[in-house]
Order: C-alpha cells, then sequence, then structure tokens
C-alpha cells in the first residue's frame, strides 16, 4: 500500500533561482533551469547534504551541529509571493529578494502542504517538504536596497505565506513551465 497518495493537485514552476553566496547577500540569480542533485542545486549555498544546525533546531541541537540538510531549497507559491508584495506595499515583489530556489503556482495555501509531501517534476526529479519556512528578517535588507521601507514589513507580510523548505529525493532536470504534482502522505492528521 503506498504511503504516499497523488493528488490532482498540479502546478506550474514559474521561476528558478540560487543563492551564489549567502553570506555575500540572500539574493537569488535567476536561471531558467536547474539540475536537481541529492545535494540540492549546484553552486547554491544552501545546498549540500549535511549542514550545521541553526536556530530553528536550537531545541534538539547545539547550534552549528552538523546535521542533515533538509533546507536545500527554499520553494514559494506564485500567489502567496502576490500577497506578501501587496502587503508591502508594492506591485510585486522579485523572488530573488526573498532568496528563492523555486517559485511555484497553482497549489493552493502551499505553506501549509503537509511535510513530507512530495513535489514530482515532469522529468521524476522530486522534492520532499521538509516544513514551512518561517518568515525572518533577512530579506528585509535585501528589498529595502530597493524598495526602502517595503523590506521593513516583509516578515509580517510573510507569515503564513513564507513556502516551504524541502530537499531532493530524485535527481533530474527541472525548468521553468515545467508541471509539478503533488503528492502527500496516506495518513490522519496528528491528535495529541
Amino acid at each position: 500500500m503506498p504511503a504516499l497518495v497523488q493528488t490532482e493537485i498540479t502546478g506550474e514552476v514559474t521561476w528558478i533561482g540560487l543563492v551564489p553566496d549567502r553570506d555575500a547577500s540572500l539574493k537569488s540569480r535567476a536561471i531558467t533551469s536547474a539540475q536537481l542533485t541529492f545535494a540540492g542545486i549546484p553552486g547554491e549555498a544552501h545546498g549540500g547534504l549535511n549542514r550545521p544546525s541553526c536556530s530553528r533546531v536550537v531545541s534538539q541541537y547545539p547550534k552549528g551541529t552538523e546535521i542533515r540538510n533538509v533546507r536545500q531549497l527554499s520553494v514559494l507559491s506564485a500567489e502567496e509571493l502576490a500577497e506578501i508584495a501587496d502587503a508591502c506595499g508594492l506591485a510585486a515583489l522579485d523572488p530573488a529578494m526573498a532568496g528563492a530556489s523555486l517559485v511555484i503556482s497553482g497549489i493552493p495555501d502551499f505553506t501549509h502542504v503537509p511535510p513530507s509531501s512530495r513535489l514530482q517534476f515532469a522529468s521524476g526529479a522530486t522534492i520532499v517538504v521538509d516544513m514551512e519556512n518561517r518568515p525572518c528578517h533577512l530579506p528585509a535588507k535585501v528589498i529595502n536596497a530597493d524598495h526602502p521601507g517595503a523590506g521593513d514589513k516583509f516578515k509580517a507580510a510573510a507569515k503564513d505565506k513564507r513556502g516551504v523548505t524541502a530537499w531532493v529525493e530524485r535527481e533530474g532536470a527541472v525548468q521553468v513551465g515545467d508541471s509539478v504534482r503533488l503528492h502527500v502522505p496516506d495518513q490522519r492528521a496528528w491528535r495529541p
């Protein structure tokens, strides 16, 4: 019995990017295609099989502990990005300013897709959703450089709309315009 259910929900890749040097800037560089590897997108600062732990998992590990990298990709929804832009007082928000790896349109309530869901691209390349990507202050500086004051509104505007982090489960090519199908875990909601 399959543990994942293929839904009828499909989306489309509308943007691909990579952050070449996170220490220099969170800003992504737009590209039209990428080869997803088990370490993420080659040349992407967030890539790698492992990473040092950060403040997001400080309850589990001391900061800097080597852990599996389940944050290889930052995936945003085109629709939610438009809502963030509007709340920041902008006509549009370049996904590069949010450090995006992928932008997908057509999947409703994208930021709240269940963890462990799969997004499978036309090539068969598949990424696994780790969890919601909580908004942070880092995009503010990048946004403010082009839109003074708008970046200061980003963290609040992106609440429940910041997309998800993900890691590569199956390697393959992805390009702008590709379709992507959502597969979700076949389990009931957790009841503590």
